[in-house]
């Protein structure tokens, strides 16, 4: 277990907590690997029968925390933050996100694969992964444009600017918007309902609303593969580097 992630369960409900405010949740291996754990637990415990994932303070996910990002990236597919990412497109039980504020890289990525999400007012959503060098994960470079359209998807995925709550709606990324403090209340109300519906006939429902796994886990295969070799190309060293001396990073040498 990690002292970052409180994972607790009552009537049926799943709550995971990222809780590292000081660092705005930002995501250790500990807390992926806590995190998958928690995911596969709750598909084969009975007794659970939907999970919300939401965060503390200011902050669902600043996403990863760059240092041990740095230190132990991503080298196979067993690694935390690997298997998190494919317990998000192979759980047969819902999941339901509460963004209770700052939502970047897979913080927003992982939204994709809810169930339902929703948003306070103060939620900010990034995907900057291509401002750093990077390319998309967690399949978002499929689920995206089909989930959005191919402009809107672009738009967030290649510019990587930050976007509002009323955006994240506007564009289908987010079910509703409430005030911070009625946000987990009203997801812990949608996971109540859920939780007392016939549970064959939710997770059946839920196989058939995502019916295509295999497409989602091969992109996902595929981001993997380019985001390791991105992680040591020279645009990646200079955009890091950038981000440590706090500066723009200049692109203008690469071609």
């Amino acid at each position: 277990m990690s002292q970052y992630v409180d994972v607790k369960t009552e009537n049926g409900i799943q709550l995971i907590t990222l809780n590292r405010p000081d660092k705005k949740n930002a995501l250790l291996q500990e807390m992926y690997a806590v995190m998958a754990d928690s995911l596969i637990a709750a598909d084969d415990d009975p007794n659970i029968r939907v999970t919300v994932i939401t965060g503390t303070a200011d902050s669902f996910t600043s996403g990863n925390d760059l240092g041990d990002f740095l230190n132990n990236p991503a080298q196979n597919d067993e690694t935390p933050v690997a298997r998190f990412i494919r317990c998000l497109a192979e759980i047969k039980k819902p999941l339901i996100a509460a963004v209770n504020g700052l939502a970047v890289g897979v913080g927003t990525t992982m939204l994709m694969h809810c169930d339902l999400v929703y948003a306070s007012t103060n939620a900010k959503f990034s995907l900057p992964f291509v401002n750093l060098a990077l390319v998309p994960e967690a399949s978002s470079s499929y689920l995206m444009p089909k989930m959005l359209g191919h402009q809107r998807a672009s738009e967030l995925l290649l510019l990587g600017e930050p976007f509002d709550a009323e955006k994240a709606q506007r564009y289908g990324v987010i079910n509703e918007i409430t005030s911070t403090e009625d946000l987990l209340p009203k997801a812990m109300e949608a996971a109540a309902k859920i939780a007392l519906k016939a549970p064959e006939a939710v997770r059946l429902a839920k196989a058939l609303l995502k019916n295509d796994q295999e497409a989602v886990l091969n992109q996902m295969n595929v981001e993997s593969e380019v985001f390791r070799d991105r992680l040591h190309s020279a645009e990646a060293k200079e955009a890091f580097m950038a981000f440590m001396e706090r500066r723009a990073p200049d692109f203008s040498k690469f071609n």
